[in-house]
């Protein structure tokens, strides 16, 4: 894929970094194929993988010139079986299993196995269906006593050890924050990463020990909820609870679609990323988006649908997490999945959009976000829109709207070009083009479009600014300029 192409591309694209993809090599190769954003798996890996890691990711966004963002994934209280005292467990239809919180008692030769969740037996009731392996095998509840749970196979499968546990409808559910967590965001505060995501929040105060936590460290890093529980999307009302609680979600489709049933998903995806960018929140869609290209060099056509449906539902970005985390074709899948978004984004739907044209704004930035984007779909002739941006808030609010033309977030900080990576449609420029005197502003900032051939003689740029420099959310200047050449 060309940077010409990279910069056309609209949706980005969040790649998990893992033993396939840890070496300067491959994630220069992934740089260079289109990921936008890396994420580190804080449920895999050492402090010192991902220490390292991050840094290389660091050094070489400088070399290719390309502005990444890097997104710590917190493990959360992920319900697990315990260890097996077998490499693995063969189960078989109608064959009892005793699910216990002892693990002194435990023994998977006999048919008890161990589950790291004490509030087990008070959380089920007989008839529950229980998910194991992410839902790959199933157990029917027959009797709950004491500290055990009895089961029956109702969906055979192999079982190994550390195997998450489920029920189906939610209701297992422990505190959000775990202990390890807490650890975990330490490295993610001293590496100064772009995002942290929450796994498993069932509402808003979920998030709040993770605030604190940023907030006594003086942090700017951003939030994403993970939206995996089915207790978060009960009602339309807990969704935008957890999506106004946060910087950002995304829809971890794992966990969730084992809880409310994978029939129910596809709904629930599309309600997410619609009202996230109704709350001006970017989205991520993620998990198994390209599974098959773990080992094979092409996806599947079920899977080019699937990424393409994301795309045309309005998401900010598409996560790889297996594919290039663990698999043989890193760089490939990347490009397919590059390949796929810039194929859906051809869609008529995407480019143009009436919503918000009947809204009032109390806001004014959001006001001008707004008119950039409708004077750019509307005025004849305008090639791109400029963001003159300190904390990327007006890129963020101009890409609620769904338009064709690239936005460009200038900025003159890093940090701030780092998390533009993420939104859909803005392309993050590091330059401090206020620095000089003012009537120098515009034509320094066309003159950046200009070296990345995005403006020709006789076009037009729509531009927002603010005068209250080095202030972020202040935009409240619109002009639409003519390059002259």
């Amino acid at each position: 894929m060309t940077p010409t192409d990279i910069r056309k591309r609209r949706t980005k694209i969040v790649a998990t970094l893992g033993p396939a993809s840890s070496s300067e090599e491959v994630i220069s190769d992934l740089i260079t194929s289109g990921v936008n954003v890396f994420r580190l798996n804080f449920s895999h890996g050492t402090h010192k993988q991902h220490r390292k890691n991050a840094e290389t990711v660091r050094v070489l966004s400088r070399k290719h010139n390309r502005h990444v963002g890097i997104l710590g994934d917190l493990q959360g209280p992920k319900i697990r079986i315990g260890e097996l005292q077998t490499d693995s467990l063969e189960l078989v239809n109608s064959q009892i299993l005793t699910l216990t919180t002892n693990i002194s008692t435990a023994d998977s030769t006999k048919g008890r196995i161990h589950v790291a969740y004490p509030d087990l037996p008070l959380s089920v009731l007989t008839n529950d269906t229980l998910l194991l392996d992410d839902g790959l095998i199933r157990l029917q509840v027959l009797s709950v006593s004491g500290e055990e749970v009895v089961c029956e196979v109702i969906q055979a499968g192999r079982l190994k050890s550390r195997k998450g546990l489920n029920r189906l409808g939610g209701g297992l559910s422990a505190d959000a924050i775990t202990p390890k967590d807490l650890e975990d965001l330490q490295v993610i505060i001293d590496l100064d990463l772009e995002y942290v995501a929450v796994s498993f929040p069932c509402c808003g105060d979920d998030l709040l020990p993770v605030k604190d936590a940023l907030r006594t460290a003086s942090s700017t890093i951003k939030i994403i909820a993970k939206i995996e529980r089915a207790e978060a999307v009960e009602t339309e009302e807990k969704v935008k609870e957890l999506i106004d609680a946060a910087d950002g979600v995304m829809v971890a489709r794992g966990d969730l679609g084992v809880e409310i049933g994978d029939a129910q998903l596809i709904g629930i995806q599309k309600r997410i990323i619609r009202l996230s960018r109704q709350a001006n929140k970017p989205v991520i869609t993620a998990t198994q988006m390209m599974e098959s290209m773990i080992n094979n060099p092409v996806p599947t056509r079920a899977e080019v649908f699937d990424v393409a449906n994301a795309v045309l539902d309005g998401t900010d970005a598409v996560m790889l997490s297996g594919e290039t985390a663990s698999g043989k074709f890193p760089a490939k899948v990347v490009q397919a999945m590059a390949e796929t978004a810039l194929g859906a984004e051809k869609h008529p739907m995407m480019k143009q959009s009436s919503y918000r044209v009947d809204r009032v704004f109390d806001e004014i930035n959001e006001t001008l976000a707004m008119s950039a984007m409708y004077a750019a779909n509307h005025v004849s002739n305008v090639t791109a829109i400029i963001c003159l941006t300190e904390s990327g808030v007006t890129p963020l609010l101009t890409s609620r709207l769904s338009s064709t033309l690239p936005i460009f977030g200038i900025s003159p900080h890093l940090p701030t070009c780092r998390r533009m990576a993420l939104y859909r449609g803005v392309i993050p420029i590091y330059c401090d083009v206020m620095a000089g005197e003012e009537e120098d502003l515009w034509s320094k900032a066309m003159s950046l479009i200009v070296e990345r051939g995005a403006l020709q003689p006789g076009e037009r740029v729509a531009i927002t600014c603010g005068d209250l420099h080095g202030k972020g959310g202040s935009t409240n200047t619109l002009k639409i300029l003519e390059y002259k050449g």
